[in-house]
């Protein structure tokens, strides 16, 4: 009993140290996406006034594939001193586990939520040259395909894939899901008419819709967005039922020390009340978050809840 009263103590003396001292080097920030991808920018954006506030740098390395749960893994298995933090978002965070048999890492286990960045709605695109123009002409277009229509997401498991599947449920309709390792590259799947469709982030097909490649059809938001004013909601279409946000957050390896994950919260949550920080992400369709840890791991555990009969009524489940 003695001894192991000795190593707990030892235990917490270390944390402690480590916490007084951080961050004394740099800082790695591991971003499950492709580069030019919407938690790319975010995370590089933060990022870089983090590093500001810390007198440190913040190291921003993208790891997609695996629809995130290859970055997730890297974070679960880091070292819990601080030094490397991940944006988790919807899929590799709360959902994997409700598709996945088999996972590398354990979300609820090895992963500490520390506070939410941004959310935005997912919006459905289709190419310029697709017949619809509307969310009633896609839905009956997409049932006079028979099954034929092919859907892209960022990812299984993603909000991305999700939305898609609640939307087919919802409106009556079939088709077959096409995950990417990122949204760029399932954008332009949809642009080059590899696939039909997709839900995701607006920020992530904003250089196909410049160039005319790709036109949106609704948002799942409940309301219009700022940035998205012209742009119906499904819920006006008559799919009340099809709201989906994608969001995303800073976690940390388990065992990190609450002063420190305590340190992060607060830096990040004063990062986002920047003026000028919170322009730039509004300007690329991220609505800033912030709040608690506690606030950040209920959202969590939240999302699991919501999207666990979609998954169950759709049949996902994958090795």
């Amino acid at each position: 009993m003695k001894e192991h009263v000795v190593a707990a103590l030892m235990m917490l003396s270390a944390q402690t140290a480590v916490a007084q001292g951080w961050p004394s080097r740099s800082v790695h920030l591991i971003v499950p996406a492709s580069p030019g991808s919407s938690l790319d920018v975010m995370g590089r954006v933060v990022g870089e006034r983090l590093a500001a506030r810390w007198k440190q740098p913040v190291v921003v390395e993208d790891k997609a594939g695996a629809g995130g749960m290859l970055g997730m893994n890297a974070v679960a298995k880091a070292s819990p001193d601080g030094y490397t933090l991940g944006v988790g978002f919807n899929g590799p965070v709360a959902i994997a586990p409700l598709i996945y048999r088999k996972m590398a890492y354990d979300p609820a286990r090895e992963l500490l939520p520390v506070v939410l960045t941004t959310s935005q709605p997912n919006v459905l695109a289709v190419a310029a040259s697709h017949p619809a123009n509307t969310v009633a002409e896609f839905v009956a277009w997409a049932r006079q395909q028979d099954g034929k229509l092919l859907y892209a997401s960022v990812g299984n498991g993603s909000s991305s894939h999700l939305t898609m599947e609640l939307f087919k449920i919802t409106a009556g309709f079939a088709g077959t899901h096409v995950p990417y390792k990122g949204s760029p590259e399932a954008a332009l799947s949809v642009a080059t008419g590899e696939t039909h469709a997709i839900f995701t982030v607006e920020p992530a097909l904003l250089a196909f819709l410049q160039g005319g490649k790709l036109k949106l059809l609704a948002a799942t938001s409940k309301e219009r967005t700022p940035n998205l004013k012209e742009l119906p909601t499904l819920a006006e279409s008559g799919y009340p039922d099809v709201e989906s946000i994608a969001w995303n957050g800073l976690l940390a390896p388990a065992g990190t020390p609450a002063s420190v994950i305590n340190q992060i919260n607060v830096d990040v949550n004063s990062v986002l009340m920047e003026p000028s920080i919170r322009e730039a992400l509004l300007q690329q369709g991220l609505a800033p978050g912030g709040g608690s840890p506690a606030e950040f791991a209920l959202l969590v555990e939240q999302e699991g809840r919501k999207w666990g009969p979609v998954i169950s009524a759709a049949k996902i489940r994958l090795d």
